[in-house]
């Protein structure tokens, strides 16, 4: 366990960290395999040096990002720098001043003994993508789902009907209801909670 942080998570395989950073707080979350010690870190969002710090004393190989928005992204090239390997939906990877791997539904990545699934879930931007730690109830939402309603879909690439569609169907439809939403800012929320708001989601037209 490392120094600087506690878990919010841990079983007998996933011990789950997170750190809010930057000028409009943005979470970013550290994934690692109990097992092997090697961990995954999801947005690398800002603070490049605090986050080189957690990358070594955590052992991170890889950084995996939920989209391309500015406020995601702005430690990837100083973690590129420093050999880390940054992974994106080609879709949102324009955004980027670079990057090395694309992400694509339905990839599932290992980090050590565990796993993390891949989804594309569209509309915040066109590669949104969530990540599900396989076995656990942890669903990374990035700015697709937060406690009371989906991401902003007024910036470019949004669309509010197509962000209503990932949530409906590629994430209410397919996780339990005590799946924990780590979203791409704030606090944890669970389906269970959100999956009444739907319809006022929907009426509410945001």
């Amino acid at each position: 366990m490392p120094a600087t942080l506690s878990p919010f998570y841990s079983d007998a395989s996933v011990e789950a960290y997170r750190l809010s950073v930057g000028p409009v707080d943005n979470n970013v979350y550290i994934v690692r395999c109990r097992r092997s010690g090697e961990s995954i870190l999801v947005d690398a969002a800002n603070e490049a040096e605090k986050l080189l710090d957690l990358c070594t004393e955590l052992n991170v190989r890889k950084v995996i990002e939920t989209h391309g928005h500015w406020d995601h992204v702005a430690a990837v090239p100083q973690l590129r720098d420093a050999g880390y390997s940054v992974a994106i939906s080609p879709l949102d990877g324009a955004l980027l001043e670079g990057y090395d791997e694309e992400l694509q539904d339905g990839d599932r990545i290992e980090v050590g003994h565990v796993v993390i699934e891949v989804i594309h879930t569209p509309g915040h931007t066109p590669g949104s993508m969530c990540f599900h730690v396989a076995n656990t109830p942890l669903l990374f939402t990035g700015d697709t789902l937060f406690p009371g309603g989906p991401g902003a879909t007024r910036y470019e690439g949004g669309d509010f009907a197509t962000i209503i569609d990932s949530i409906q169907y590629r994430i209410f439809a397919r996780f339990a209801m005590e799946t924990q939403v780590l979203p791409g800012h704030g606090l944890a929320t669970d389906i269970g909670t959100e999956y009444p708001g739907l319809d006022s989601w929907i009426a509410r037209g945001w």
